[in-house]
């Protein structure tokens, strides 16, 4: 049996996203994320107006009358959801912090899937895969991913993305509809992404908090990296410590920015001082006029 304060935060964030899958996300899923294709259901007798480029011309001469094949949509999709449980998901200046809007952002993501009848999988990783959970269907599972993804405690602090990757690539045969949600706060995954983006459907969802942008100006200050445990002391009422933490940060938006777009690969940024669900539908929005 589960503590009863760990039910009662599983049914809070049930609740919250099964209201945004129902008032808007579900509908955007479907027409966004289609089936590995078309599947053959029948052959029948042809019909005006049916397209002359179905007809199928081995049926047709045996029987010497025109018959077409007859397609449906394959539906069916599996859902991967490869989630960060690195220490720096600790962190949050604002109301909550990353690890708590990435799981929230999961089970939305996993109710829009088996809203669709999709199967749902999760791979929680730090520097290594702490967690593997094969994708099904059904509620009782997706609340099971959610579980994990809210109260998993992570055995290692660090951050190695190309090792989820890895793995996926290796358990999931069949093409798949991947979220990567992380802060992305690693570097030596561009190649593995890479790789995996040619067989797979990748979304990255990158979250972020404000102050990695930058600090306010309040003098010293002593920081403590949250995967590392190193500590450094900095003035940041200095211009030059300023300049230096806006650059970097930049430099990497950009390098990050340059791999997605070359890989055609989608990016949603979202910051923990914001609501999720506004960039998420912008997504779906954007995504379901480029295909169309």
């Amino acid at each position: 049996m589960l503590p009863k304060e760990v039910l009662q935060k599983i049914r809070r964030i049930q609740i919250t996203t099964n209201r945004l899958v129902n008032e808007s996300l579900a509908g955007e899923y479907h027409s966004v994320f289609k089936g590995r294709g078309m599947e053959f259901d029948e052959v029948r007798e042809y019909q005006h107006g049916d397209d002359v480029r179905t007809i199928d011309w081995n049926v047709s001469s045996r029987t010497g009358r025109p018959f077409v094949k007859r397609y449906v949509e394959e539906r069916e999709l599996t859902v991967m959801l490869l989630i960060d449980k690195s220490a720096s998901g600790s962190f949050g200046s604002v109301n909550k912090m990353k690890w708590d809007i990435a799981a929230e952002i999961s089970a939305l993501l996993a109710f829009s899937a088996i809203k669709n009848n999709d199967r749902v999988g999760a791979i929680l990783f730090t520097d290594c895969v702490e967690k593997f959970i094969p994708p099904r269907r059904g509620s009782k599972h997706v609340l099971r991913v959610i579980r994990e993804v809210l109260f998993h405690r992570p055995e290692h602090r660090g951050t190695r993305i190309q090792t989820a990757i890895e793995l996926l690539n290796l358990v999931i045969r069949k093409r798949a509809v991947v979220f990567l949600i992380s802060d992305l706060l690693d570097q030596g995954f561009e190649q593995s992404l890479k790789v995996a983006n040619r067989k797979h459907d990748i979304v990255i969802i990158q979250i972020i908090d404000q102050l990695e942008k930058g600090l306010p100006r309040i003098g010293l200050l002593e920081i403590r990296d949250a995967e590392t445990g190193e500590i450094a002391c900095i003035d940041t009422s200095l211009p030059w410590v300023q300049t230096t933490m806006r650059e970097n940060w930049s430099r990497n938006q950009n390098r990050l920015q340059k791999l997605f777009e070359s890989q055609r690969m989608d990016h949603v940024t979202i910051e923990t001082g914001t609501p999720y669900d506004v960039p998420l539908l912008r997504f779906f929005r954007n995504r379901a006029k480029r295909i169309r």
